[in-house]
Parts: C-alpha cells; structure tokens; sequence
C-alpha cells in the first residue's frame, strides 16, 4: 500500500488529527523562509505528544532542511526526536553519508536527464530505512524549495522510477488527482503539502480525503 507523507504541519491539532487518519510520515519544516516552518520547541511539544499518544503506531516524524548544516540538522533531529531528515536544498552526497542513514535527498530536476544524474550522484547514499523513501522527486521551481504545488512531468518520474527503491513522489497532489496518479506510477509513497491546505492552512478535510485516496489504489 502507497506511503503518505503530510508536509508542513505547524500544530499539535493538526498533527493528532493527520496521525489518526492514517499518514506513514509527518513533515516539519525548519527552513525559516517557508510558510510552514515551525519552531524547534513547537516541534518538540508535538512529536513528544504523538509519541506518547500513538506508541508503535505513531508515523514517522520528518524534519524537513534546506542548505543546513549537518551539525545543526544532528541538534534538531535529535532535541525534537525526529525518524529522519528531508534535505531539500543543494546538499552534497557527503552530506548524506555523513547522516549516516537519518537523510534522505529530495530532488527537483528540470528534465530527465538531469534525474537521472541526480539519481546516479546520491544512490550510493540511499538510506536503507524501509520506513524512510529513499528519495523524494519534486516538481522543479528557480526559487522555492518544495511545496510549490507544481507538477513532476512523466517523462521525468519514468526516467528513474526504476532505479529508486522507495522512490517518494511530490508536485501537484492533491486528494482528486492522488488515486489516479498512484495507480499510474506505482510509487513507495506520496508526499503533499499545499494540496491539502485552504487559504494557506492545513485542512483535515483534504487530509484525510487525501490519505484515503492515496491507499485505494
């Protein structure tokens, strides 16, 4: 059954909520220029409350990070109580390696070809976390760093759809198109953000429209 990640919560509501309707992963953001980020004591206060709530079921809790140091992401990951960490910047392979198995890279390739050597740069660092992707594709935007809300081209996802183990796919989901597109591409999972939001915020509604469309495939 196709993974679900719910990017960029920022309260415990929404995160109780998002956690009860089903999501295999749940996305913080600690990237101070998005909409979404949220501080690293709010963060905290959720994922203890989760944790304590939810015991085994409690879905994995991933901090989302962009051009940051691996020190800084080790601080984070570690006060807050993250499974892993997201980077979604320009990091290199090493950063990967030195993370030892937490990160996984996100990626947002302007065209196949450019997928594919991202692929083949960060593959020998994939982390073999099977509750983790091994990568997440996104759409590509010139300024934004995910949720953008923009679309990946099938060109791009059948370029290295094969060569990715759990390969996480991003851009465009929402709850009307997700069951449509995870029974076209067969991804390990599904990530979204701004396609379960309404004015900027998230909406349990989509949510768990979202969830349940995404595993009916």
């Amino acid at each position: 059954m196709t993974k679900v990640k719910i990017c960029g919560i920022t309260n415990l509501d929404d995160a109780r909520f998002t956690a009860q309707a089903g999501a295999d992963l749940i996305g913080f953001n600690f990237y101070k220029k998005s909409p979404r980020y949220i501080d690293i004591d709010l963060a905290t206060e959720i994922c203890d409350t989760l944790r304590a709530e939810f015991g085994e079921k409690c879905p994995q809790l991933i901090g989302i990070f962009v051009n940051e140091l691996v020190s800084k992401i080790s601080v984070i990951t570690n006060k807050v109580g993250l499974n892993g960490a997201q980077l979604s910047g320009d990091e290199s392979d090493k950063m990967l390696q030195e993370l030892r198995g937490l990160g996984y890279k996100g990626i947002q390739p302007m065209n196949p070809q450019q997928a594919l050597e991202d692929v083949a740069y960060y593959s020998p660092h994939f982390t073999h976390r099977e509750k983790m992707p091994a990568l997440l594709l996104d759409a590509y935007h010139p300024n934004l760093a995910g949720g953008t809300g923009l679309s990946v081209s099938e060109d791009i996802i059948h370029a290295i759809q094969e060569k990715v183990p759990r390969l996480m796919l991003a851009g465009g989901y929402t709850p009307n198109n997700v069951a449509e597109r995870v029974k076209a591409y067969r991804p390990w999972g599904v990530d979204v953000a701004s396609g379960v939001e309404t004015d900027g915020k998230k909406d349990q509604a989509k949510i768990k429209a979202f969830i349940e469309a995404a595993k009916s495939g």
